[in-house]
């Protein structure tokens, strides 16, 4: 138990570093502070926009408030005009990759404690499963948002999505590499082997939480591309995770064929049986079954 509080309060610590770098590294790509932006719109006075900059804890109540509403209109404004492009999925897949990893990660601490590497790219720390989720929902809960959609609409949607995205993962993992990262046949509510009631309820209120409170706040801070540089940077981002990708489709056709007692077809499997070995595949993918074992 000890440990596991240990291990956690770990996690938090390197979460709250990486985010601190991120918030310099977002700086350096030339996103303009919001005080900055919300005082060039008039969304709020130079004078309180100053007075925040200091202690905000000296901002009389009205001040608060104005600084408050200015960036909320700021927000909305923003959102109304926005089409979501090439330029914002590549942030939310990276986004929604690595917070899912980490979340997940936590969450069997917690519960479990259990601490393994859940990740499902050979190069990084992303979980594509999240991550695409996070853009799925994200495209979908937007056009809802947008078109003024209930709770419960957002709610039926995203568990929709969610037990799609679950079932479609699970299959082709096991109908294509013989692979298996989750199961829910031991679950009583299960739907399938991939989908239980229970995950889908979950994916529901994940939805409507991501779109009544982070969605806004994220596309927000995400913004569109204004100088030269992000475009760059997100350009090169977008290659990576397409290289790591096929990479990992690479490795997993290989390690089935592997398992199946198939010697090499060519230089490229004899390059990956090299690098990315049975070994290699078991202490990056601890959580997933491969082959004889499934």
């Amino acid at each position: 138990m000890f440990l596991t509080i240990l291990s956690l309060l770990a996690l938090l610590v390197v979460a709250h570093g990486f985010l601190r770098v991120v918030r310099y590294f977002w700086q350096w790509l030339g996103y303009d502070v919001d005080l900055d932006r919300a005082v060039a719109g008039g969304y709020v006075s130079a004078e309180v926009a100053l007075a925040a900059e200091g202690d905000k804890r000296a901002l009389t109540a009205e001040q608060r408030r104005e600084l408050a509403l200015g960036r909320e209109r700021m927000r909305e404004e923003f959102l109304d005009r926005l089409r979501i492009g090439w330029y914002q999925v590549v942030f939310l897949f990276v986004i929604g990759s690595v917070a899912g990893l980490l979340l997940e990660e936590l969450w069997m601490l917690a519960t479990a404690g259990v601490s393994q590497s859940r990740v499902g790219l050979v190069w990084g720390p992303f979980s594509p499963l999240y991550g695409c989720g996070t853009v799925l929902l994200t495209v979908a809960t937007f056009l809802l948002r947008r078109n003024g959609a209930r709770l419960w609409q957002v709610f039926l949607v995203s568990m929709l999505i969610g037990g799609a995205l679950e079932q479609l993962t699970g299959w082709g993992m096991e109908a294509l590499f013989r692979a298996q990262s989750w199961t829910y046949v031991y679950l009583p509510d299960h739907i399938t082997q991939w989908v239980a009631w229970r995950f889908l309820v979950m994916w529901g209120l994940l939805g409507v939480v991501w779109t009544k409170f982070v969605m806004p706040w994220v596309l927000f801070r995400i913004g569109e591309p204004t100088t030269r540089r992000q475009v760059v940077f997100v350009t090169i981002l977008a290659v990576y995770l397409a290289l790591d990708i096929v990479m990992t489709l690479v490795c997993f056709g290989r390690a089935a064929r592997r398992d199946a007692g198939q010697p090499p077809a060519g230089p490229v499997d004899q390059w990956v049986d090299e690098h990315y070995t049975d070994e290699f595949m078991s202490n990056k993918f601890q959580n997933l079954v491969i082959g004889r074992d499934l």
